[in-house]
């Protein structure tokens, strides 16, 4: 029984719903922040790299962001980025600095942004789902190799199931959270 450990699969369950946490907090809702960018992944030597490894943004008034590219052989690349992200944001050139108005959400934008929000909640279930069949793979092959009895299986099984259920609630409340979050602003 040494071998299972369910406060590994709540950590990795926890590390889904901290991913959505940071991915809604990419998601705009009008006013500038530069968190906004945090999802963006910039192709940069050879591999994807987060903006705020090859950058520093700015929120220099409320409706604006500012973008000062390190390498100045990396601003078309950071561009690209910004304009590919699904953020639906439009940077503007300036030498090594983009600038990055943020539009005024209107009904349509509000829109699309509850759909990605759901996208990055389905992701985020999808994640705690997949930590779910590891840890319910484990407890099959434990009651195969005889370590642990066919109640135990049960047993555990069953916490790995509420455990599940419980994220799954999270994740839907932090959902239903961001949705009215982006539509009532």
């Amino acid at each position: 029984m040494a071998d299972f450990d369910i406060a590994d699969l709540r950590r990795r369950m926890d590390g889904a719903l901290d991913v959505l946490k940071n991915e809604f907090s990419g998601l705009r809702t009008g006013r500038a922040s530069s968190s906004m960018l945090e999802p963006v992944q910039v192709e940069a030597y050879g591999s994807k790299m987060p903006l705020n490894q090859v950058a520093t943004v700015n929120v220099p008034e409320p409706r604006l962001l500012t973008v000062q590219i390190w390498d100045a052989g990396m601003v078309k690349a950071v561009e690209k980025a910004i304009r590919e992200a699904g953020l639906g944001l439009n940077p503007q050139l300036e030498g090594s600095l983009i600038r990055v108005p943020v539009p005024e959400l209107n009904e349509e934008r509000r829109t699309e942004l509850t759909k990605v929000a759901g996208k990055y909640a389905e992701q985020g279930r999808i994640s705690v789902r997949n930590v779910r069949r590891d840890g319910m793979d484990t407890l099959k092959k434990m009651e195969k190799d005889n370590n642990i009895s066919e109640d135990e299986h049960k047993r555990m099984a069953d916490e790995v199931q509420k455990l599940t259920d419980e994220l799954i609630g999270k994740i839907d409340g932090q959902l239903s959270d961001k949705e009215k979050d982006i539509m009532t602003i």
